[in-house]
């Protein structure tokens, strides 16, 4: 217990230095330890009845109303996460997990695909960042999606407390950028940035990736217009009239799935599961994407011009679901690379999944964007102590050869057939107890 207790202390000592007050440096690390410790439902009443039943207010004002910025505990998050896994070899993934709540006063709620859920459902929707090396994943971003509904509402986001400067219509990806910006700024190295088609699709998103000199592997839809990499774009001579200001290409573009349907699609296993290795048939071909201006042409059509060459992947699974990707690795990069890079993206529904399960991400019961912002970021912090505490229990921070026991836990567990919370982080933490919660603000930093 004690080894436990100077632990938790000393790792979150940089988080509770960069809170100042006193009174906010006993709450942090009372939140953090009713995250992790045991309890069905991590949500503030709860949690305030386990750890300190007398004080409930005051850990209620912590995260809904205290007057504290939550931006110098982000920063340090991500200067742990890059302690732990970041580097060239690291991958920073963006997606987005679904929260599902009732009712409509929940600031962002609103119907939204939840892909939990696999379905439409009324729930909050948060762009996350995760940032991981080698199968090891620590959430560094969560941010909410505020959908139409909501933006073209300025008296809901009032009564919800939207900060004024968020109270604009943003999409995902460019969400997305902001928090890859930030993460660039506190100094968060990564080799490579992965997200799923919602994200890929988006033109200005890839090109806002390259413009920072970034390499990415996205999902793209087949339906996507691409044209051979060897495209030539050239002036027709007319007959009459004006000469042509702009080049077209001298081939017709052709969707993703069409452009693939003839290549060689390879078996590539990419790496070993619990069940044994993970394989599927793969095809890539150079592409240049029809992303650029629009033009439009002889026949009176709006045709996109062709964009940066980038590699055009194709996956075909076993159950007959295909999936297709673009990437700016270098031309010489082999399939395997490219597969490899692909489904490195799988570590961040295993984040989420934890998050949820065992940290109670989706528990938090407030309707303001502060004290949802608040809750996800202590479920991060708390996160990040889990990851960092399975490392160095194993000798393999930075190193991590082998999927941790997170990950083999995260692939046994499902919704109909899973034990209890307490169960679960029993098994992550082994013959240490959870202190209470009194015990742990003993030891706070002076």
């Amino acid at each position: 217990m004690a080894a436990w207790k100077e632990e938790i202390t000393r790792w979150l000592e940089p988080f509770l230095v960069r809170l100042g007050h006193k009174k906010r440096r006993q709450m942090c690390p009372l939140y953090v330890a009713g995250l992790i410790g045991p309890g069905e439902r991590k949500s503030m009443e709860p949690m305030a009845a386990r750890l300190m039943p007398d004080h409930y207010d005051r850990l209620h004002h912590f995260i809904s109303d205290g007057v504290w910025d939550a931006d110098p505990l982000e920063e340090e998050l991500a200067i742990q996460a890059e302690r732990m896994v970041g580097g060239p070899e690291a991958v920073l993934v963006i997606d987005d997990t679904a929260l599902p709540k009732k009712g409509d006063h929940s600031v962002g709620v609103a119907p939204q695909y939840a892909s939990a859920l696999g379905k439409t459902a009324n729930c909050q929707s948060l762009v996350s960042v995760t940032l991981a090396s080698r199968e090891v994943p620590v959430t560094v971003g969560l941010k909410l999606f505020l959908p139409e509904s909501w933006t073209s509402a300025p008296e809901r986001m009032v009564k919800a407390r939207v900060p004024k400067g968020r109270q604009r219509a943003q999409t995902k990806p460019e969400i997305a950028i902001e928090e890859i910006d930030r993460l660039i700024a506190a100094g968060v190295r990564f080799g490579m940035v992965l997200a799923d088609s919602g994200y890929g699709s988006s033109a200005s998103f890839r090109r806002a990736l390259s413009e920072r000199g970034l390499r990415w592997a996205v999902g793209l839809s087949r339906r996507q217009n691409v044209y051979c990499a060897d495209v030539v774009l050239m002036f027709p001579v007319a007959k009459n009239g004006r000469r042509r200001k702009y080049h077209i290409p001298d081939t017709p573009p052709i969707d993703a799935e069409a452009m693939l349907a003839d290549e060689n699609w390879r078996k590539v296993t990419w790496r070993r599961g619990t069940k044994g290795p993970l394989s599927c048939r793969f095809a890539a071909r150079r592409v240049r994407i029809a992303d650029g201006h629009r033009h439009r042409m002889a026949d009176n059509r709006v045709q996109c011009m062709p964009g940066e060459e980038v590699w055009l992947v194709g996956e075909r699974r076993s159950s007959g679901e295909q999936k297709y990707y673009v990437s700016n690795l270098p031309a010489n990069a082999p399939l395997k690379a490219l597969a490899t890079a692909i489904k490195a993206r799988w570590v961040c529904e295993q984040a989420h999944q934890q998050m949820k399960e065992e940290l109670g991400l989706d528990h938090f019961e407030g309707r303001s964007w502060q004290g949802l912002h608040r809750h996800a970021l202590m479920t991060m912090i708390a996160y990040a102590f889990l990851q960092h505490r399975r490392l160095g229990q194993g000798g393999r921070e930075k190193k991590n050869p082998d999927r941790t026991a997170s990950a083999k836990h995260a692939g046994r567990a499902t919704r109909s057939h899973r034990r209890s919370r307490a169960e679960a982080i029993a098994r992550t933490l082994p013959a240490l107890p959870h202190p209470s919660a009194m015990e742990i603000t003993m030891k706070l930093p002076k």
